[in-house]
């Protein structure tokens, strides 16, 4: 998955400049473009600014319903699933490998356990 191709993709289809994303995030038009040609991956809180501002459901980033390379497509995430998501990334960064591991454990002991 090419996330830059995708906002290209939604942008020239929603008939949008990188100005006029520039002016709605704030964003700079060059961060814009590096994004857009694969020198830069945006955070998940940048790419939901560009999303809102597009006014595109950020899950449909992620959606790979097409599978153009032949490999299993992606579920598609819903919004409150792609905001725990989010929330997980910037809480987690500030723990080392150890308590990682733990909160995975957690989580998948939590999960086996309402499947049950």
């Amino acid at each position: 998955m090419n996330i830059g191709e995708t906002i290209r993709n939604y942008r020239l289809q929603k008939g949008m400049s990188q100005g006029d994303i520039e002016k709605r995030t704030g964003l700079l038009r060059c961060y814009l473009s590096r994004v857009e040609n694969g020198h830069t991956i945006p955070s998940l809180d940048t790419l939901a600014k560009i999303a809102t501002s597009m006014d595109v459901p950020l899950a449909q980033f992620f959606n790979q319903g097409n599978g153009d390379n032949g490999s299993k497509a992606t579920p598609q995430l819903a919004e409150e699933e792609v905001r725990f998501l989010t929330q997980i990334r910037r809480y987690s960064s500030g723990l080392n490998d150890s308590d990682r591991k733990l909160v995975i454990a957690m989580v998948k002991k939590m999960a086996t356990s309402i499947s049950r």
